[in-house]
């Protein structure tokens, strides 16, 4: 299979007809392999129009969308980014093309292992992956200028908010299936703002979600 050329469909046909159209974000896609992130039975689904699955219920998010959440963040060259639910490490690929540096958090031993295995192999930025929970962020490196949150969430977590850095921005699909909707939040002398960016449905991060609550 010629990937390259599949990698340039992947940007003409489902991410630049999304209306993304920052050129950073789309050289980025162009130039970080995806089929290296995937199982390699999986390397031929790398550029489907749809989320590939990694194992372990986990999936690489569908190209589109998460174009569509970059261009939401609006990064800069100077900002820290955490990447929350890396997986195999492909967003935080993308991530340091555009960013100062990325610190990866993922949960799953397995795919940070995968992640730690791929991208020395690939001309990426600076990336520091760390094995930890989800929804607890990754204190050590805070403040973030950009925090990104790869699957959608009922609620975000206040510690998320506590890590963002002054006029920091923190971009999160919230809600479940159709329903869900990207969000920008911006952090401003403390006080936490959001806005509607735009819907998604993308696959939700089970450790976000809430314990049923019985009401008598």
């Amino acid at each position: 299979m010629d990937f390259d050329a599949a990698r340039i469909k992947m940007v003409d046909n489902q991410i630049r007809t999304t209306d993304v159209t920052d050129w950073a974000i789309l050289k980025a896609f162009l130039e970080v392999p995806r089929e290296l992130f995937v199982p390699e039975e999986r390397r031929p689904l790398a550029y489907i129009d749809g989320d590939v699955p990694l194992g372990g219920g986990r999936f690489l998010m569908e190209a589109s969308p998460f174009a569509k959440l970059l261009q939401l963040a609006s990064i800069r060259p100077t900002d820290r980014v955490l990447d929350v639910g890396s997986a195999s490490g492909y967003s935080a690929a993308i991530l340091s093309k555009l960013a100062a540096s990325v610190v990866a958090l993922e949960s799953s031993a397995d795919l940070v292992a995968q992640a730690r295995a791929v991208l020395p192999r690939i001309n990426c930025g600076t990336v520091d992956l760390v094995e930890g929970a989800l929804a607890s962020g990754h204190a050590a490196g805070a403040p973030y200028d950009v925090i990104l949150i790869e699957g959608s969430v009922e609620t975000v977590p206040p510690v998320l908010f506590e890590q963002l850095a002054e006029n920091g921005r923190l971009i999160a699909v919230e809600g479940r299936g159709n329903a869900a909707s990207a969000r920008l939040h911006i952090k401003e002398k403390a006080v936490v703002s959001q806005r509607f960016g735009f819907n998604c449905s993308i696959q939700p991060l089970q450790e976000f979600r809430k314990s049923a609550e019985f009401v008598f």
